[in-house]
């Protein structure tokens, strides 16, 4: 499975970006905000993704949150809903905003999204509510820290130094606060590698 890629978009429309990874061209489905987001970045750019397999063709979706991607997969298992109803989903509302509205049964919300009927919101809600929580309560915290007002690239970064941290063994909550800790203070907040060394030293210092 094709679960990230980082790369230059090289063209922007109809609900898709073409990102040049190493001189390929891979299309990749993203939500409506991503879309504009990404269509004015200069740089690299670093999308989490998940790979639809059908019989007649493979499509890629990406995101560039790590909770975006979860209620995407969380989506595509209720039984009506496909890729497509997904993204839309994610377009109309934000992950936040969506993982709410099922956890609280938020029916009116959910049907305000075009091809969304009340027995799928009901459906949606009575899955899906449940499984979401947890992500609702991580978004507010997210939220109170700052990640409203971060780019999609900044975004893309702090996601890319977690996961590393996570990887070398530290505790995903660990992880975030040390980055969450050293993020303000970085002159290039795009700059996975150097929010990585940094929450790295914080964390390091803080063992000795």
């Amino acid at each position: 499975m094709i679960a990230q890629l980082r790369g230059r978009v090289v063209r922007a429309d109809a609900g898709a970006v073409v990102l040049d990874v190493a001189g390929v061209g891979y299309l990749v489905h993203v939500p409506t905000p991503l879309l504009a987001s990404l269509s004015a970045c200069e740089g690299d750019v670093t999308l989490l993704t998940h790979l639809v397999v059908r019989e007649d063709e493979l499509s890629l979706y990406g995101f560039s949150r790590i909770t975006e991607l979860q209620i995407f997969r969380l989506l595509l298992g209720v039984s009506g809903v496909g890729p497509k109803a997904a993204l839309a989903l994610l377009s109309a509302l934000d992950e936040g905003e969506l993982a709410r509205a099922l956890a609280t049964g938020d029916i009116k919300r959910l049907t305000q999204v075009p091809g969304v009927g009340p027995k799928l919101a009901q459906r949606l809600s009575l899955e899906l509510g449940d499984k979401v929580s947890v992500l609702a309560f991580e978004q507010r915290i997210e939220q109170a820290t700052g990640t409203a007002q971060r780019t999609a690239l900044e975004n893309a970064a702090w996601e890319d130094a977690i996961e590393g941290l996570v990887a070398l063994g530290y505790s995903r909550a660990d992880a975030r606060r040390a980055i969450e800790r050293v993020f303000p203070d970085l002159p290039d907040r795009t700059d996975a590698a150097a929010l990585l060394q940094a929450g790295l030293k914080l964390l390091t210092s803080r063992r000795q």
